[in-house]
This record gives C-alpha cells, structure tokens and sequence, in this order.
C-alpha cells in the first residue's frame, strides 16, 4: 500500500472522528494518530530511541 494511499485513509479516519466527536474527538484523532506513527516508525525501523527518529543523519 503507498504511503498516499495511507495518509487518504488516515485523513478519511480523522475527518470522521471529528464528525462524529466535534473537535475534542478530531484532537483525540491526531494525538492517537502521532502516537501510533511514532509507534510504527520505532517497530519497523529498529530504531533506539526518539534520536534515531528525529535525526536524518546516516540515512541514504
């Protein structure tokens, strides 16, 4: 699946919890959205830390 494709489903995702739950429930969406980027990104990358996420240095 692209990464475009993706980010269509999680706009999708969060269109609707903000229909469904004002804009506490579109906050709520972000916030658990981030977190789950974060999560996927330390999962599959294999990174150590936060460092390893937020640098850019020794990736090619």
């Amino acid at each position: 699946m692209s990464t475009s494709t993706i980010g269509l489903f999680a706009g999708l995702l969060i269109a609707v919890a903000a229909a469904a739950g004002g804009f506490a429930g579109f906050l709520l969406a972000l916030v658990l959205g981030a977190v789950g980027f974060v999560a996927g990104r330390f999962l599959s990358d294999g990174s150590k830390g936060l460092d390893d996420l937020m640098s850019r240095r020794g990736r090619g």
